[in-house]
């Protein structure tokens, strides 16, 4: 009994604002199962070990550890974390979050959702700001066929707008085109675009272009063409 108070006390918790608050649904049941559980109700210290499983609604996240501060609204799970909400798949070592709609993810972040994908050591995901995210130390955004690497990058999965610093590189297989430069900026809705400057260049059907400042616009059919 003594145990089922506890994972109870630690679920209303840890869903409240857990380092997947910006992941589990709000307002739905939840449930928590781990092999031990502590809560401290003078710190606020709410700590789950050992094969956690959380789920709320259409949500849940696994981990190793969990821990959750009432008093602060900071949280984290870590140890082969998956977490899982919808269309939404994120893989990392460790996850932490303030409770303020911010998830930031470290060790080998991998997320999916639909047809776009991010990569890198460390990801900070804002589900509210049309699912916004910042690479800063490098990675990698796939968006339907498209592929975006550079050492720094951001982007807003729900606008297909994403920018670059750093070593950028854009790979469009479908329009026969690459395309590098030291910034870049990628809109791939409606009338998409990159404009690539520093360095810029582009490749397109063995045609080499190379600029300070290039624009590419990209045509839905599948092709492209410089500016």
């Amino acid at each position: 009994m003594q145990n089922k108070m506890r994972k109870l006390l630690l679920t209303l918790c840890l869903t409240a604002a857990l380092p997947v608050g910006t992941l589990l649904a709000a307002n739905e049941p939840a449930s928590l199962d781990a092999d031990t559980v502590e809560y401290d109700m003078k710190s606020g210290l709410a700590i789950a070990t050992g094969d956690v499983l959380m789920k709320q609604g259409n949500a849940k996240v696994t981990g190793a550890k969990a821990t959750y501060n009432s008093k602060t609204q900071e949280g984290t799970v870590e140890g082969n974390v998956i977490a899982v909400r919808d269309d939404l798949r994120v893989t990392c070592d460790k996850v932490v979050s303030d409770g303020q709609g911010h998830m930031s993810a470290t060790g080998n972040v991998h997320g999916v959702q639909g047809q776009k994908t991010f990569t890198g050591e460390h990801v900070d995901y804002y589900p509210n700001q049309n699912k916004y995210v910042k690479i800063p130390t490098g990675g990698t955004i796939t968006d339907g066929g498209d592929t975006f690497t550079a050492d720094y990058m951001e982007g807003w999965l729900d606008d297909e707008h994403y920018i670059g610093k750093g070593n950028v590189h854009v790979n469009s297989p479908s329009r026969k085109m690459e395309a590098g430069g030291d910034h870049a900026d990628y809109v791939g809705k409606e009338q998409g675009r990159v404009i690539m400057t520093g360095n810029a260049w582009a490749i397109q059907e063995n045609n080499t272009m190379k600029s300070n400042k290039l624009t590419l616009y990209l045509d839905p059919n599948g092709r492209a063409k410089v500016k």
